[in-house]
């Protein structure tokens, strides 16, 4: 048996990173898909239907006691999205602890294209909307969606190396927890303090189990339900009740890298001396049983749960939340000259470029980061402009913004009309843009 088959083994298992991608990637697919079915939906001799279908009333609970009522898109708002602010949660986790953000000099460079692509936007769209009543919804333009982003990055092909995915991967993680921080702070309603500090005492509770040693998903769960009914409860949005889980789940493993790959390696042994013919013995399905466990083993119950949730996330609850939210209604009266629609455009597509290129050049010129690896001046400029892909974060937070139908649409309209914009000039500029030649080694 070749010496380096079970370091391949090994590195396959531990290289999270492609894996993050690909899912990533394929999911932009469908989430295009639920966005044009949404809006043909919208437009069609059938449209009452699409949006009394979202205002449908669900009745959860217990009758005198705890009754939660919600139309279904609010369901989907407030509670399919608390799952995926959990994997975005662990997502800003495994970067902290083991990814682009574990030290300060490798997360400096995400973290000042994050802020530029934050602020600039947010500027952009407060000076058109500053005398207005819209002027609440200077949080749409600030995110990116991650899922758009990269899935437009690999139709580049090689044009686009993984250094630069890995770049707009840590550039967007940082993007969502800027998100998340504006969504708590600034888009939440009246406080019931009450039911914020029993989601307190549940928070504390979880990171007590942590602390203990509990490890089993089920039990963190279960209070994990109860955080976020007090979170729904209180006024904050129950969002952040996700992403607070998230911060409790363990992030330690059973056994450490050295254990795993010893293991792996004499289970891959015997496993091959025991090869009789195509069929597997019963030693070798036994075999596989024990790399299966020690598998487990090698993994933290967050690594786990993420890899769990993530399909789910990528090509369930996001296409559904963009079923649900993205059908605008285009024979209403909408200008795109109106201050919301005009600044989220140009906070998408404009903000977001300049912003994050900026800040990036800033950050490399100082000397406080370094460019990725294998990457151009150029590049990073496509990625700024890929980065104008907002929808998902920012359909959100528009939900959130706008109470009023007429700015919620415009919004809507904004949204997309800039995430198309700056998918296609971002590909677009990435794909026929002269690609920089490479360095030698003797250079």
């Amino acid at each position: 048996m070749p010496k380096n088959k079970p370091r391949q083994v090994v590195d396959r298992l531990l290289s999270p990173i492609q894996e993050f991608i690909k899912q990533e990637t394929s999911s932009g697919v469908i989430l295009l898909a639920s966005t044009i079915l949404a809006l043909l939906w919208a437009n069609s001799s059938y449209a009452n239907s699409y949006f009394n279908l979202w205002h449908t009333i669900l009745t959860i609970g217990i009758e005198g006691k705890l009754i939660i009522s919600k139309s279904l898109l609010l369901w989907i708002n407030d509670g399919l999205m608390a799952i995926f602010f959990f994997v975005v949660g662990l997502e800003i986790k495994r970067e902290l602890l083991i990814g682009e953000l574990r030290t300060l000099k490798r997360a400096i460079i995400p973290i000042a294209a994050a802020l530029g692509g934050m602020i600039l936007p947010a500027l952009i769209y407060t000076l058109f909307n500053f005398n207005h009543t819209s002027k609440h919804g200077w949080g749409v333009p600030m995110a990116t969606d991650i899922a758009f982003a990269l899935g437009v990055l690999a139709l580049i092909g090689r044009r686009a190396p993984l250094s630069l995915k890995i770049f707009l991967t840590a550039l967007a993680i940082v993007d969502d927890l800027g998100a998340v921080i504006v969504i708590a702070i600034f888009y939440t309603s009246q406080i019931m303090w009450a039911w914020l500090g029993l989601a307190a005492l549940f928070f504390v509770f979880l990171l007590t189990l942590n602390l203990l040693g509990f490890r089993h998903p089920l039990l963190y769960a279960l209070i994990g339900i109860g955080l976020w009914v007090a979170f729904l409860k209180s006024g904050v949005h129950a969002t952040i009740a996700g992403v607070l889980l998230a911060l409790t789940i363990p992030t330690s493993s059973k056994i450490n890298e050295e254990q795993f790959i010893q293991q792996s390696r004499n289970w891959l042994d015997k496993f091959e001396t025991q090869s009789q013919g195509k069929e597997l013995n019963i030693t070798q399905q036994a075999i596989i049983g024990n790399i299966e466990t020690a598998v487990e083993e090698a993994q933290s119950p967050s690594q786990r749960l993420e890899h769990t949730l993530h399909p789910y996330v990528s090509f369930l609850i996001m296409p559904i939340f963009a079923f649900a939210n993205a059908g605008v209604s285009l024979t209403t009266h909408i200008s795109l000259f109106n201050p919301v629609t005009l600044g989220i455009i140009l906070g998408l597509f404009l903000g977001k470029q300049i912003g994050i290129f900026s800040f990036t050049y800033l950050a490399v010129k100082t000397g406080l980061a370094e460019l990725p690896t294998n990457t151009s001046w150029q590049q990073i400029w496509g990625v700024s402009i890929l980065s104008g892909i907002g929808f998902t974060m920012s359909l959100f937070i528009a939900e959130l913004a706008f109470e009023q139908d007429d700015l919620l649409t415009s919004a809507k309209l904004g949204i997309l009309l800039a995430s198309f914009i700056s998918g296609i000039v971002g590909y677009c500029f990435l794909k026929y843009f002269p690609k920089p030649q490479q360095k030698s080694k003797t250079e």
